[in-house]
């Protein structure tokens, strides 16, 4: 019956794994140095030596695009799992102890909620020069927020079940409860949030690098790759496509992948 649950949900994380597996074999996958420069080569249309075309310096596009995939998704998941761990353990102690504890956080939740992400980001990342490590360092400063809501909020829902009483009758301490009954509870719902998430932060780092306040040239990193070919969408459209296609379908595989996995995991309705 498990099994059969989690059927229509294979299709979509077959497609994730592909791309996490490119990602993580970009630079075997490569058919050419991505930060080799050739002048003479400048601005080939895609071709059976070039599949993808070049950039302005002669530099293989389809080389840039795999090796920028391992940069961009590599960063957004480092991200995801830094906000989710720490937001969903801070929101699960601060719903299950309560008191000041839960009163600290949650207002401070509710303080950086208020921030438009990317627009604080924005202003961190410009203040410190720019960069990768800031423009995440940034993200990270307000995403943990979302998840210790979520993760509070599932923690009291938890607490007023009769067998969270039994088990703090039974003499098991916070850590022990926390451990066994709160976060594997909790996780699904976490998870689904990661999972939809992910596409959102991977557009976010794109976003920021291509205002040049991400990574910095000549890091591949799709938001850089577009930005620096921005100007030449008209005559070689070649350059800002690749990356622009490769974003919109990993993006869309993880949403798909995420709005599948909300239906699996979502309680079904009885029907009358």
């Amino acid at each position: 019956m498990t099994a059969h649950r989690y059927r229509p949900l294979l299709p979509y994380a077959a497609a994730v794994g592909v791309v996490l597996i490119v990602a993580a074999c970009a630079p075997l996958l490569s058919p050419h140095d991505p930060y080799a420069q050739d002048l003479e080569q400048s601005l080939l249309a895609p071709s059976a030596e070039h599949l993808l075309g070049t950039d302005r310096y002669g530099r293989d596009l389809l080389s840039r695009v795999l090796v920028g995939a391992q940069t961009t998704l590599g960063s957004a998941l480092a991200l995801l799992l830094f906000v989710s761990c720490a937001g969903s353990l801070i929101g699960a102690v601060s719903g299950y102890r309560g008191g000041r504890l839960d009163a600290f956080f949650m207002r401070l939740a509710d303080m950086l909620l208020a921030f438009p992400q990317l627009v604080f980001a924005l202003a961190i990342a410009g203040a410190f020069g720019g960069g990768l490590f800031y423009a995440a360092a940034a993200l990270a400063f307000l995403g943990w927020a979302k998840y210790a809501r979520i993760a509070r909020g599932l923690t009291l829902s938890l607490c007023a079940l009769p067998y969270m009483e039994a088990a703090r009758m039974a003499g098991g301490s916070s850590f022990a409860v926390l451990r066994h009954h709160v976060l594997p509870n909790i996780a699904g719902p976490i998870l689904v949030t990661a999972a939809l998430d992910l596409g959102t932060l991977t557009m976010e780092l794109a976003g920021l690098s291509f205002l040049g306040l991400g990574a910095m040239p000549p890091t591949a990193e799709w938001g850089s790759m577009m930005s620096s070919g921005r100007s030449m969408l008209q005559t070689t459209p070649w350059v800002i496509l690749a990356p622009g296609a490769a974003m919109f379908l990993t993006v869309a595989v993880f949403n798909l992948f995420g709005d599948k996995l909300r239906d699996v995991l979502a309680p079904k309705e009885v029907s009358k």
